[in-house]
């Protein structure tokens, strides 16, 4: 048996090329077909919106996730509820990079392809380099499905695809055949050919099968014959693969026993992360959680999570809209909760009035924003990064607002846990920038222990904290921490502490109406020296050769950045990294940090927003990198961009 040692190469790079590197090659005892190993696998199934490629997809994810390799996922699917069948706009696909190894992107380009139909293999083919596998559902290449979407000829027989590794298989057939002495009409039997197609890719791949069959028992609990039917598909297309003379080789990508950190370990999507980053926060502040929220993709997925934990002391109120929703938010905030509202990017637009009220009243609120495409609908199931100036910026008045940005998926977790102590040490509403990328990609996640979390506990007011010129003791909603600038939280109720709120100019200390010149200039200078004064780190910079180019990125750009920084490490190019969770304020050091370079490099998935506000604030001549097409970067491309910048 050949060990299994991956190159120089591959080690530095840790990520995102098109090719898995075989590194050893066996024949197990008794076993009749060869089994190479990998060091990582990009594999992408694609089909129909309503093929079950996002669950077949997240199956295949969470037995790799248990058998231990590092990986990161990238779900693409239409906006539609059910998308036209059969045609390009209404393919689901669900990419996923998984490796022995660290790695950081779910990967440039597919090893492995698996259409389901004509639409499925014309909307991808593009993406699969010469050489890669692809595995095709044979039954779905009628004529009129390839005319449909406007192949002339069969691309199974015209050799176009001469250059692949094509395996035709008759997957609805071969479903519709193991299904056969179960009492289920052909469309009925049908819809189990994804979970064929999961069993074929799982033997393939050796994946783990004991998580999905516990899982579709689970699911269709109380419809055993359709969990005995998706079991026995699913054991049909493992079988397939271990007696069909079209697959003469399995493959083995090895645990990445090095690349963790000793730890329980779990998979997790950005959006659950969040969810239980927020209800952690909530538990380490000693406070009821309320979430005030209209559904919304890609964020409803916080306020379906959320909604089953209320062991937790998690209140969740799906309001009729989201102006309703981020008021309601703000009233629990008033009434002593760690208040969250959850949205996207037109969600922001119409809660922006209510997030002004609550920079004026200084309570704490959570704003979360996980970006789509835009502008309006726009791309509601794409991702983007184009809501920074609208956080910075989209409110009427001087609004100031701190802004968080968490950089992967399981990043989630603590950028939720950071959001919540600023809200709650400064007494402020804050937005935290994720996107539809990290909402519903997914990762490792190493559990953290109880003593890790911060702690984040709040003193409510409890009597007069102002003494008056004639000796009497009064409160004084306005009166502030001299350290963090934040008002007094009194909680309804209290005696002795009521108070006036509202959007209308408060007095400095008293918090009664005042249009003073003077007064509103002051308030509106403490509210942003507050924003200002917020304790955050230092920016960390990678640079261990002493570059002369800077790449500065900021949210779940990080993956992309970092997979290319590494390539041109490898290739001998020198080239410094940094990368932002704090946009607003931004970190003390950033301006220094961004002199000590010749050339700064912006990478982001929108027109060029930090790259705007660097500009602004350090007159640095920040050079842009911009893509707004509704997916991530790819790390190929982006090292190429930045070899550009080196060289020019």
């Amino acid at each position: 048996m050949t060990s299994q040692v991956s190159s120089p190469a591959e080690q530095a790079d840790g990520t995102d090329g098109a090719d898995g590197t075989v590194v050893g090659e066996q024949r197990k005892p008794g076993a009749t077909k060869d089994v190479r190993r990998l060091d990582r696998v990009i594999i992408r199934f694609a089909g129909d919106s309503g093929d079950g490629m996002q669950l077949t997809g997240d199956r295949f994810t969470s037995e790799t996730a248990s058998f231990g390799n590092d990986l990161s996922t990238l779900p693409n699917f239409p906006a539609e509820i059910r998308a036209p069948a059969g045609t390009l706009p209404g393919v689901s696909s669900f990419q996923l990079h998984f490796a022995d190894h660290d790695i950081l992107t779910p990967g440039d380009a597919p090893n492995v392809l698996v259409a389901m139909n004509p639409a499925a293999l014309k909307a991808n083919i593009g993406d699969v380099p010469r050489g890669a596998e692809i595995i095709v559902n044979t039954d779905e290449f009628t004529k009129r499905a390839m005319q449909k979407v406007g192949y002339a000829a069969s691309p199974l027989e015209d050799g176009s695809l001469d250059g692949y590794q094509l395996h035709p298989v008759p997957l609805t057939t071969l479903t519709v055949e193991a299904l056969k002495e179960f009492d289920l009409t052909r469309k009925e039997a049908e819809r189990s050919k994804n979970m064929f197609a999961l069993g074929l890719l799982s033997w393939m791949y050796h994946r783990p099968t004991e998580g999905t069959e516990k899982f579709l028992k689970s699911k269709f609990a109380k419809k055993p014959d359709i969990a005995a039917a998706n079991l026995t598909a699913f054991r049909a297309g493992w079988n397939f693969g271990e007696t069909t003379e079209d697959f003469a080789v399995s493959y083995e990508v090895a645990p990445a026993a090095k690349a963790f950190p000793v730890g329980t370990y779990r998979n997790i999507s950005g959006n659950l992360a969040l969810a239980y980053g927020l209800i952690s926060a909530s538990r380490q502040a000693d406070l009821p959680l309320f979430l005030g929220s209209y559904p919304i993709t890609p964020a409803s997925d916080i306020l379906h999570e959320l909604s089953r934990h209320k062991n937790f002391g998690v209140r969740t109120f799906q309001a009729e809209d989201e102006i309703a929703g981020i008021g309601a938010a703000l009233g629990a905030a008033f009434g002593g909760s760690l208040a969250v509202t959850t949205t996207s990017g037109p969600g922001v637009a119409l809660k922006s009035e209510t997030i002004g009220l609550a920079v004026s009243m200084e309570l704490p609120l959570l704003i979360v924003d996980i970006q789509r495409g835009g502008p309006s609908t726009g791309l509601p199931t794409k991702t983007e990064q184009a809501d920074l100036l609208q956080a910075m910026f989209g409110r009427n008045g001087e609004a100031p607002v701190p802004i968080v940005a968490p950089r992967t998926p399981a990043d989630c977790f603590d950028a939720a846990l950071e959001a919540a102590r600023i809200a709650l040490t400064y007494r402020t509403p804050v937005m935290l920038l994720s996107d539809g990328y990290l909402a519903n990609g997914s990762e490792p996640w190493r559990i953290p222990e109880l003593d890790e979390l911060p702690d984040l506990a709040v003193q409510f007011a409890q009597g007069p904290n102002h003494t008056l010129d004639d000796g009497s003791e009064v409160f004084w909603p306005y009166k502030r921490d001299p350290q963090t600038l934040a008002r007094p939280w009194a909680v309804p109720g209290t005696p002795g502490l009521e108070h006036r709120i509202g959007g209308i100019e408060k007095e400095d200390g008293t918090g009664n109406i005042s249009y003073s010149p003077a007064n509103h200039d002051f308030m509106v200078r403490v509210r942003q020296a507050k924003i200002d004064g917020i304790d955050v780190p230092d920016l960390e910079v990678d640079d261990p050769h002493g570059a002369d180019t800077l790449v500065l990125g900021w949210g779940s750009t990080y993956g992309p950045i970092t997979a290319a920084v590494r390539r041109l490490r490898t290739a001998g190019e020198a080239v410094a990294q940094a990368h932002l969770r704090h946009l607003n304020p931004f970190p003390r050091n950033l301006g220094a940090v961004l002199k000590r370079y010749d050339k700064v490099v912006v990478p982001e998935m929108n027109l060029g927003q930090l790259a705007t506000l660097v500009r602004a604030k350090y007159l640095v001549d920040a050079r842009s990198y911009n893509q707004v097409n509704g997916m991530p970067f790819k790390a190929e491309q982006l090292a190429a961009t930045l070899k550009e910048a080196i060289d020019g």
